[in-house]
């Protein structure tokens, strides 16, 4: 059993702030004002943990490539992160949210399931 399953479970409470935050900046109360989240002035703390964490969650899952038993997994994560930006990308400001949801709902469970993996590995 490798640590990198061990961190699963961090990742997937990163996945819930990230659902939670997405919600407070980018919510259905911002898109009925029109105020552009941009603008919304996220603290540097925030901007630097959240920051920090997805350049640690994207290396993670690039490691989690080298792991016979993570690579479902890994290429799972990766092709939803991958499809979710690019459909965020060509979308305007009210689907960003819906993209942002259905992207983060997908990945909790593969996370979800990665964790259920690891422990029945334990």
């Amino acid at each position: 059993m490798t640590t990198l399953f061990l961190l699963a479970p961090l990742f997937l409470i990163f996945e819930v702030w990230q659902l939670v935050l997405g919600e407070r900046y980018l919510g259905i109360k911002q898109i009925a004002r029109g105020s552009d989240p941009r603008g919304l002035g996220i603290s540097e703390v925030t901007a630097f943990f959240w920051s920090s964490t997805l350049i640690a969650y994207w290396i993670w899952m690039m490691l989690l490539l080298t792991v016979r038993y993570g690579r479902a997994y890994a290429v799972g994560l990766l092709l939803v992160s991958v499809l979710g930006y690019a459909f965020r990308r060509g979308s305007n400001l009210k689907w960003i949210l819906v993209i942002l949801t259905f992207e983060g709902a997908v990945r909790i469970g593969l996370l979800l399931s990665l964790c259920a993996m690891t422990w029945r590995r334990l």
